[in-house]
């Protein structure tokens, strides 16, 4: 697959791309066997409340290894667009599987990425992700809310609003006025392109169904850190044929529990995202969708 120019300025323009089955039905097919039996996957995840009586189970791994996970974070089809969409050379930043629950799936609150990766010593906001839904996405689940071509408000100062670390409301609130707020509906297999400073937010799962999602993360190889963080500086990205998700199939964690470079509970805390405060180490309140 090759990002046409359309596409691009899509990207450029609304902070977001959707490309529709990006991934076909038996390569998501696929990655979901492998995730849901994956004990290793599970036994890594964190909980983290929301505030609202809801709860959001995730896992973080920086590096991606040769587990189907990988597979998808190297593709030709994502690396490539990814290089396209931040022109040059590019390397995975880390990746996360997002589980949303069935009733008890949790919200989060109106950020953007570059809001806390700003503090890991990212010069410049060449950052992306794509979100690869497992589950379908929808209004009722909990799908993505994104506040379209919000990314070129550039960063918004992040602060402590209860329970979660999210952008200046009285900014995301004037900024709600004149940017149109999209309910990101996905398939599984469909893959969302965006940009770190687009501001995004996600309602709690109340349906019956849930709602996982895989995200991978990518930074310019140019944008390497001026100092060392809970996520890796600039780490050549191996790159893979398409084929190889098919070819690896369902090797999980599980059976290879040394390949996820796990982002563990006690390396930073939503404080010190906002506050760079690296004595006070503790994971990812901040790190959902």
């Amino acid at each position: 697959m090759k990002l046409n120019q359309k596409q691009i300025k899509a990207y450029q323009r609304d902070g977001y791309l959707m490309i529709k089955k990006l991934f076909d039905e038996e390569e998501i097919g696929l990655l979901s066997s492998s995730a849901k039996q994956d004990r290793e996957l599970d036994r890594r995840s964190q909980e983290r409340n929301d505030g609202q009586g809801g709860t959001v189970r995730l896992s973080l791994w920086n590096h991606p290894g040769d587990t189907i996970y990988g597979m998808f974070a190297r593709c030709h089809r994502i690396v490539n667009s990814m290089e396209v969409l931040l022109d040059g050379e590019v390397y995975h930043y880390h990746s996360k599987m997002i589980f949303k629950e069935p009733k008890i799936g949790g919200a989060w609150e109106w950020h953007q990425d570059y809001g806390y990766w700003y503090q890991n010593g990212c010069l410049q906001p060449l950052l992306a992700s794509v979100m690869i839904a497992v589950d379908p996405a929808t209004t009722g689940n909990g799908c993505l809310q994104v506040l379209r071509q919000s990314h070129h408000m550039g960063r918004i100062d992040h602060q402590q609003t209860g329970d979660q670390v999210g952008a200046e409301m009285e900014r995301v609130a004037e900024s709600m006025k004149i940017f149109d707020l999209v309910y990101v509906e996905m398939e599984p297999g469909d893959a969302l392109f965006f940009h770190c400073n687009l501001l995004h937010r996600s309602n709690q799962n109340r349906s019956p169904n849930p709602r996982w999602s895989l995200i991978c993360c990518y930074n310019a190889a140019r944008n390497n850190p001026y100092k060392e963080s809970h996520h890796p500086r600039y780490t050549p990205i191996q790159k893979v044929p398409d084929t190889a998700i098919r070819t690896v199939g369902i090797k999980r964690f599980e059976e290879h529990s040394d390949l996820g470079s796990w982002i563990k509970a006690e390396t930073y805390t939503e404080k010190s995202q906002i506050a760079n405060d690296p004595s006070e180490n503790d994971l990812g309140k901040n790190q959902f969708i």
